[in-house]
């Protein structure tokens, strides 16, 4: 039995097995091409978070690293074109891409976090959502974690 409190409000939260709505399969399919377009600028170590039910920031995280400034950049921009293409979507905000140290987009439902080694191992946000589920990639056998 699940303690509440007064107007059932569950404390915990079980998992139900059910079918994505159209918003969430779209959430899906958008971190999608975001992994697979930072794949072709050889971002490494790329994980794809399901944050939709523990947060309500966005649907999924996407996080992977590059190992210069420039090619942190080369892969946010690939990322946007591919987006922009694909989705006819642009980032409702872009931070940190002049510093090219770590690169955060938002598109809403999918954030995107493109770090270097140190940012990436220093502020460890895979560890911070360890509780989300992850997603593999299906071209890819490069994901990290």
């Amino acid at each position: 039995m699940t303690e509440s409190f007064s107007r059932n409000f569950p404390l915990t939260q079980n998992p139900v097995n059910r079918p994505k709505t159209a918003t969430e399969a779209t959430s899906h399919n958008l971190a999608l091409t975001i992994a697979e377009a930072a794949l072709d600028r050889k971002a490494v170590e790329i994980i794809l978070l399901n944050v939709a039910e523990i947060s309500s920031l966005s649907d999924y995280f996407v996080m992977m690293t590059g190992y210069s400034k420039v090619q942190v950049r080369a892969i946010a921009d690939a990322i946007q074109g591919q987006v922009d293409i694909d989705w006819q979507r642009r980032p409702i905000r872009t931070e940190g891409k002049a510093e090219g140290t770590w690169v955060l987009q938002d598109y809403g439902d999918v954030i995107v976090h493109i770090m270097m080694p140190r940012e990436r191992e220093f502020y460890n946000l895979e560890a911070f959502w360890g509780h989300a589920e992850r997603i593999s990639i299906p071209s890819s056998d490069n994901i990290g974690g």
